[in-house]
């Protein structure tokens, strides 16, 4: 009994990794992610400096992209700090309790980017079948009440994760598979019995993600038939044209994450260096081209930025 209890650890840290096998490159690949980062954060940035300050732009679809932003931010922030390190600095170590701290926050704002694309979907909903009724159905005040609503649902299921990684067991191996705290990176990490923790992340998955997936295709097949039965083909084509981006955003969260769960669960003889890629497409590209998107595609605010721009 005594040599069963010396193999399990209480861990104080883990090491994150880099990309294996590309160790000579680390520099150049944290400058790639650098300039990735900075492009994510000046981006979303810029559409929180410009949605409030441009009163034309106070409209519910504006706010919500104005939440979706902030988001984008905040899991920039969760992520890169870490993985500039590892790659520049060679400081692969982080504290356990701080890897699951990153954990939460990254997963909170998954979440939350999740629960705004949807309620995005909505809005789009309400603004093509009841455009007499979309600012009275979309007030301040309930907009308001679905932000704290999509932030409050994030935290409440997210909260007991770290709680339950803390109840498990882990041997001498500490090693995760990215540059950043995940849960079930963390508990493949666990010696002991993590079914529980397994049931738990698939029961996320299923009624934020999974939920939220089904309800955002059914707003757009509404959306559709709203649309088709429209006469003038003209209106047709503008009342489709002021969804293309909310539809970009959506593939750009939904199709990395489609194929990181692919490879995740049939891609067991795939390179490892597939999965940390993979990895980093799912949570990095949707922060760096969703800013891009809109600014394309949303005339007003392409209009505010190059005024601003011009003014300088």
């Amino acid at each position: 009994m005594a040599s069963i209890n010396m193999s399990y650890l209480d861990p104080t840290t883990v090491m994150l990794i880099g990309i294996p096998g590309l160790e000579h490159m680390q520099f150049w690949i944290g400058f790639s992610f650098f300039i990735i980062c900075v492009v994510a954060l000046l981006g979303n940035i810029i559409l929180l400096i410009i949605i409030p300050a441009e009163r034309s732009l106070h409209q519910p679809m504006y706010i919500f992209l104005a939440v979706l932003a902030a988001t984008d931010v905040g899991l920039c922030v969760a992520i890169a700090p870490k993985m500039l390190a590892i790659f520049w600095l060679n400081v692969r170590e982080i504290d356990f309790d701080a890897c699951l701290i990153q954990m939460f926050f990254i997963h909170v704002f998954s979440l939350m980017e999740s629960g705004i694309l949807l309620t995005m979907a909505f809005d789009r909903y309400v603004a093509i079948s009841n455009p007499l009724r979309y600012t009275t159905i979309l007030t301040d005040s309930t907009i308001a009440k679905i932000g704290v609503g999509l932030l409050l649902r994030a935290v409440v299921v997210i909260f007991p994760g770290p709680f339950l990684i803390k109840r498990l067991r882990f041997c001498k191996a500490n090693v995760l598979s990215h540059s950043y705290c995940l849960h079930p990176d963390i508990i493949k990490l666990s010696c002991s019995d993590h079914r529980i923790n397994s049931i738990y992340g698939l029961i996320i998955i299923l009624i934020t993600f999974g939920v939220d997936s089904v309800l955002i295709l059914l707003s757009y097949v509404k959306i559709l038939i709203t649309v088709l039965s429209i006469a003038s083909r003209e209106e047709q084509f503008k009342a489709l044209n002021t969804c293309v981006s909310h539809i970009c955003a959506v593939l750009l969260v939904y199709v990395p994450m489609l194929g990181v769960s692919i490879i995740h669960r049939f891609g067991k003889h795939v390179s490892p260096l597939v999965h940390i890629i993979m990895g980093y497409v799912y949570l990095l590209i949707p922060p760096v081209l969703n800013p891009v998107v809109y600014c394309v595609k949303t005339q007003e605010i392409r209009t505010r930025i190059l005024g601003n721009l011009l003014r300088l």
